[in-house]
């Protein structure tokens, strides 16, 4: 009567392992899809424009501020090392474009600037970033 008491109790147990493969093949899985959103590293007071649109790709960020600093990846960089940053940035990334958001105080100067740099480096899809107006 022993025996067979022990014999049902180990029948009673299941083999956990497969379920937990299967959770970690889709944690993987979904760390591999996401895609992160990059910030520029200052804040900046964007000009409205009424046909703004929102772009959703991965993209470069280059921030102008009112003061004429631009920043990348949260470091401030000089105007010269646009191009050999937005080129490292687009190797990374070769499907998305560069998102430039000018502070509305800045000069146009700058902005033509930074524009012409991604343009060299490659990048032909170059935005301006607005909040969307009345």
């Amino acid at each position: 009567m022993r025996r067979r008491r022990i014999v049902q109790e180990e029948e009673a147990s299941f083999d956990m392992t497969p379920m937990l493969d299967i959770v970690f093949i889709m944690l993987i899985f979904f760390i591999v899809t996401t895609s992160f959103v990059k910030e520029s590293g200052v804040d900046v007071s964007r000009p409205s424009a009424q046909t703004a649109e929102r772009k959703e790709r991965g993209n470069i960020l280059i921030a102008i501020t009112a003061d004429n600093q631009v920043w990348i990846d949260k470091r401030q960089i000089d105007l010269r090392a646009v191009r050999a940053n937005v080129e490292r940035l687009h190797a990374e990334n070769p499907e998305g474009g560069v998102i430039i958001q000018a502070d509305k105080s800045s000069n146009n100067g700058t902005l033509i600037s930074v524009i012409d740099q991604a343009r060299l480096a490659g990048v032909s899809n170059v935005s301006i970033a607005a909040v969307p107006g009345i």
